[in-house]
């Protein structure tokens, strides 16, 4: 994928995903929680985006993945991340896709205000900036209560 096609897919509006989100257990049985819904387009771009959010942790990140390829734009709360040329980004920040280097270039975006513990707010915020249309509602993940052994 050249920056080119990157850019026309993030610039294409008529990406939207239909029908409601809701978050389940993972796969690993680790304690986070996901979902993963697929993306429509005018351009019928092989699209998906994979939510993760871990309570524990303290961390959320959504992420589009264009099938065959991986990873191609994606937003983590809670991770620390190192740009290639060793530049510190800090715990909220973007990964894009580059020529050459795949999604590990990120920065700082400034439209995501909210935090990794409010999921549903990030999420609108995340695909206004992406501009998809989610045609639904996206449900909290769960709580996950803590019991003293």
């Amino acid at each position: 994928m050249t920056d080119d096609e990157f850019r026309a897919i993030l610039d294409d509006n008529s990406k939207v995903i239909t029908g409601n989100i809701s978050w389940a257990e993972d796969s690993d049985h680790s304690p986070a929680q996901e979902f993963r819904v697929e993306v429509n387009s005018v351009g019928g771009y092989p699209l998906f985006i994979q939510g993760r959010y871990n309570g524990s942790a303290g961390k959320l990140s959504f992420s589009m993945i264009y099938r065959g390829i991986g990873r191609i734009y994606g937003l983590d709360l809670g991770a620390a991340h190192r740009n290639p040329d060793g530049e510190r980004v800090g715990e909220k920040h973007k990964n894009y896709w580059r020529d050459g280097a795949r999604d590990k270039w990120a920065y700082v975006p400034e439209d995501i205000t909210e935090t990794w513990n409010r999921p549903v707010s990030v999420w609108n915020q995340f695909c206004a900036e992406l501009k998809l249309t989610h045609a639904g509602t996206m449900s909290p993940p769960a709580i996950q209560e803590s019991f003293p052994l």
